[in-house]
């Protein structure tokens, strides 16, 4: 029998390096000991693999479920990291969740930790949750509050602001000015806190503060206080997510709770009665008699919009009955039924403001087929539990809805694994947000380079 094992002088003298090789990243050969040489093909297999999704993109199916690959594959996850979640706003805190000064919140994009932190001048800033000594994540719990930013490991501390303002025994020649935590974009709008890694270079968020800024002013929600959290992980991809929230199609048969106030039909995209047409007339109407804007309004892109909508029948609010859950209202609202208005923003968030509450819910992908969901609820200010509401009677739709909305998710999860998916088809009014959200992720991944 011939010798099974080679000796490594018997080898070749150029070998191929994976393109999962992921410590290497020249395209120029690379000289080991043993004059061997390691040609490095990662960065060439990359451009290819993207050439070959784009090109899946282009010549997908119009008004159809992307191709299964899309919600499970390892590599095109990570290309909408770079596409997508490192470039766009995200909207990922309450301002009301860190309203003194050292309270800090954090959160994870993609393979970047984020802490979020109200500094001495009450300023909300996003640092990256880095040690800048070596590397250790310095705030590791959920939320929490402290007067410094102290690494755990090495002591290394800093101010609220990220400015270095001790480390022990680092030379004459150090320079903490030097070493002051990365920074990352912070806006606010309507008490919600958006998060871009993206540089100055990356896509302004003056067209969305200037949308919600407007539509939101009269619910006065930089005063609104939270009430309760709820943090789930679902078994889906996060545009399996995205999408089951961009329709009501599965309403009537899966909602049952969150139908009794949430009407099923497609109001804006004309998949309605006369007599529904008639009601979301009447609302806008009303709305902006009252100097409230109620009209629907949405970025060129379709990436954020907003829109007032009416309850279905009678009903006041997103509960079990339909009667509101908090006895205060937000601002100085008018004391008529001002219905539901709903904020979407993609990647991220969706939003309900109503008269009593607000609830809003953000993803954040975690893995290729996990995705974290966060649900809040706020009330006005001043509310008080236990007179002013019942947590359990305010967040049971929500509650129910969204373990509703995981089983479905996981389903459609398992199966576009299957290799006998072939991406159906879209009902063109009843799914349109679908359609829009589908659109707007295919251009994304085709135009943005971060």
């Amino acid at each position: 029998m011939g010798a099974i094992f080679a000796t490594i002088e018997s080898l070749p003298r150029t070998a191929v390096v994976p393109a999962s090789f992921a410590n290497v990243r020249s395209t120029q050969p690379l000289n080991i000991r043993g004059g061997w040489t390691l040609q490095d093909t990662s960065v060439e297999a990359g451009v290819t693999f993207a050439n070959d999704v784009e090109t899946e993109l282009r010549q997908r199916s119009s008004m159809h479920m992307l191709p299964g690959r899309f919600y499970f594959d390892e590599d095109i996850y990570r290309m909408e990291l770079e596409r997508i979640w490192y470039r766009e706003w995200l909207f990922v805190a309450h301002a009301a969740e860190i309203p003194n000064v050292g309270d800090f919140i954090t959160t994870t994009i993609g393979d970047s930790p984020i802490v979020l932190v109200r500094g001495e001048d009450g300023q909300v800033r996003a640092l990256h949750n880095v040690c800048r000594h070596r590397g250790s994540t310095i705030c590791q719990q959920a939320q929490g509050h402290s007067r410094r930013l102290v690494c755990p490991y090495h002591q290394w501390s800093y101010r609220l602001d990220g400015s270095l303002v001790n480390a022990r025994s680092t030379g004459e020649d150090f320079d903490p000015h030097a070493h002051g935590l990365a920074t990352a974009r912070c806006e606010e709008t309507a008490g919600m806190l958006f998060v871009s890694l993206a540089g100055e270079d990356g896509p302004s968020f003056g067209p969305m503060k200037e949308l919600v800024d407007g539509y939101m002013a009269p619910y006065e929600p930089e005063t609104a206080q939270v009430a309760a959290v709820s943090v789930t992980v679902e078994t889906g991809n996060w545009k399996i997510v995205m999408e089951n929230n961009r329709e009501c199609y599965h309403c009537r048969g899966g909602h049952p709770e969150l139908s009794v106030s949430f009407p099923e039909e497609p109001l804006h995209t004309g998949g309605h009665s006369s007599e529904d047409a008639a009601s979301l007339e009447r609302l806008v109407a009303l709305g902006e008699s009252y100097g409230l804007p109620s009209t629907y309004i949405a970025s060129p892109d379709n990436q954020f919009r907003a829109m007032r909508m009416p309850f279905k029948g009678d009903t006041r609010s997103m509960t079990m009955t339909g009667e509101p859950a908090v006895s205060k209202r937000f601002g100085s609202l008018p004391d008529v039924n001002l219905g539901d208005v709903l904020l979407y923003h993609y990647p991220t968030s969706w939003s309900h403001f109503q008269a009593d509450h607000i609830v809003t819910a953000r993803i954040m992908p975690l893995s290729p087929t996990t995705t974290q969901l966060t649900t809040t609820w706020l009330v006005p200010e001043g509310a008080v539990k236990g007179v002013d509401y019942d947590v359990a009677n305010l967040t049971k739709v929500w509650n129910i809805t969204n373990a509703q909305d995981a089983a479905f998710i996981e389903a459609v999860q398992t199966g576009v694994q299957s290799p006998s998916f072939v991406p159906g088809p879209y009902a063109p009014i009843d799914e349109a947000g679908v359609i829009e959200f589908v659109d707007w992720y295919t251009t994304q991944m085709l135009t943005s380079q971060r």
